[in-house]
C-alpha cells in the first residue's frame, strides 16, 4: 500500500514538473516575441501577444489547483514537501514574468505613436540576457542542478549592470530634448520590466536550491546602480 500511495505521489510530481516546464517555456517566449514587437514596432502583433498571456494565466491557475491537491492527498513531507511548497512559489514567477511581457508589448503601443528613441538600439542585450537567465533557472529547478542555480544568482548582477547603463542613458536623452520625456518614461518602465524578469529567475533559482539544500540561501548579489 505505502509503495502504491509513494509510486502515485511520484506520477503526480512529475506531471506538475511537466505543466511548469510547458508553463516556463511558454514565458519565455513571450519575453523574445515582445522584443521582436517592441524592435518591429508592431501594433497587431502586441495586441496577439497581450491576449496570449491568459493561457498563462489559464496554467497557473491549474498548477496552483494541482499542489493544493498534493497537499491536501498526500502530506508530503522533508524533500517532496519542499517541491511542492517551490513549485506553487515558482508559478507565481512565472506568471509574473508574462504579465512583464505583457505589459511591455502594452507599452510598445505607445512607443509608437513617437519617433524611435536611439537608446532602445540598447534592449536587444537585456532581452536576451534576461531570457538566459529564465531557460537557465528552469532547467535547474527541473534538473535540480545547484551550480546551474548558483550561475544564475550569480549572473543577475549582469543584467542589473545593463539596465543601469540604460537607465542613465535614456535619462540623459530625456534631459537633452523634453519631447523624449514620454516616450523615455515608457521605455524605462520596459526596461524595469526586464530586470524584473531577470529577479523572478533568480526567484526561481533559489527555489532550485532550496530544494536540494534545504535553506534558503543567502543575499544575492545586485548591481542596480539607478537607485544611487
Amino acid at each position: 500500500m505505502a509503495e502504491h500511495i509513494m509510486k502515485s505521489f511520484d506520477s503526480e510530481l512529475r506531471r506538475l514538473y511537466g505543466e511548469l516546464k510547458l508553463m516556463g517555456e511558454l514565458s519565455s517566449q513571450q519575453l523574445a516575441q515582445a522584443c521582436q514587437v517592441l524592435l518591429n514596432r508592431d501594433n497587431d502583433a502586441a495586441d496577439v501577444l497581450i491576449a496570449a498571456d491568459a493561457k498563462i494565466d489559464k496554467l497557473e491557475s491549474l498548477i496552483s489547483h494541482d499542489v493544493l491537491r498534493l497537499l491536501a492527498l498526500r502530506q508530503p513531507m522533508a524533500g517532496d514537501l519542499r517541491e511542492v511548497y517551490s513549485a506553487l512559489k515558482i508559478t507565481a514567477d512565472i506568471e509574473r514574468v508574462g504579465d512583464y511581457a505583457a505589459n511591455i508589448a502594452k507599452r510598445s503601443k505607445i512607443l509608437n505613436q513617437s519617433k524611435p528613441m536611439p537608446a532602445i538600439s540598447a534592449l536587444p542585450a537585456l532581452f536576451a540576457l534576461a531570457g538566459e537567465l529564465m531557460s537557465e533557472a528552469m532547467q535547474a529547478f527541473l534538473n535540480q542542478d545547484v551550480a546551474a542555480a548558483e550561475r544564475v544568482r550569480a549572473r543577475d548582477a549582469e543584467l542589473d549592470a545593463l539596465y543601469t547603463r540604460l537607465f542613465r542613458e535614456v535619462l540623459t536623452y530625456m534631459a537633452e530634448d523634453p519631447r523624449m520625456i514620454t516616450p523615455g518614461t515608457h521605455l524605462l518602465f520596459i526596461a524595469k520590466n526586464i530586470e524584473r524578469i531577470g529577479d523572478h529567475a533568480t526567484n526561481i533559482a533559489e527555489s532550485a536550491l532550496f530544494i536540494v539544500n534545504g535553506e534558503a540561501p543567502g543575499v544575492r548579489p545586485k548591481s542596480d546602480g539607478t537607485t544611487s
